[in-house]
């Protein structure tokens, strides 16, 4: 019968010492794998996760209580102009009055603006990219003297080549007079 097995057989019992050196190499292998990972995980959201710089733009807040009715104010968010108008009774109850079939990009006052007292544009013009003049126009809102657009105060295309009305982009309410943008 054969006995090898036996013979060269590392007696448990008798090496713990062996044993305990063993489990010591095998954790701290354990936690400089699980500290690495932990190390890459951290780098890789440092480097997916946005600037300070562009933090700090993407909400940009106004105070709109004294505005004047029927004038707007220009004012620059992620550096982009945008028009905030502080409309009128009347120019309100004008907007709301057009019909949706004499508009080319048809689309109610109501969707257009949380308060109706006051509309926010990005001032983009969405034909070629100039940038319109406030307060100006056939309509009374806005006017790009590129290529002749007219806006009404509402933003919306009346007259001219552009294909569209100006962008409304997301903005709440703070407070009564306090918009944020973004």
């Amino acid at each position: 019968m054969d006995h090898g097995y036996e013979t060269d057989r590392v007696d448990k019992v008798a090496e713990p010492d062996r044993r305990a050196f063993t489990y010591l190499m095998l954790s701290s292998v354990r936690f400089l794998y699980a500290s690495s990972a932990r190390a890459i995980v951290i780098k890789l959201l440092g480097n997916i996760s946005p600037a300070a710089d562009v933090l700090a733009m993407a909400f940009s807040e106004f105070e709109l209580q004294d505005m004047e009715y029927g004038k707007s104010l220009t004012v620059t968010w992620r550096g982009k102009p945008m028009f905030i108008r502080r409309r009128t009774q009347a120019e309100i109850d004008v907007e709301r009055a057009v019909p949706m079939d004499a508009l080319r990009d048809p689309e109610s006052d109501e969707d257009r603006v949380i308060k109706p007292e006051f509309i926010v544009v990005l001032a983009i013009c969405p034909h070629l990219g100039c940038v319109p003049l406030a307060d100006a126009g056939n309509y009374g809102g806005f006017f790009c003297p590129c290529h002749g657009s007219h806006y009404d105060t509402s933003g919306r295309i009346r007259q001219g080549p552009a294909p569209l009305n100006l962008e409304v982009p997301p903005y709440q309410f703070i407070d009564d007079y306090t918009v944020q943008i973004g």
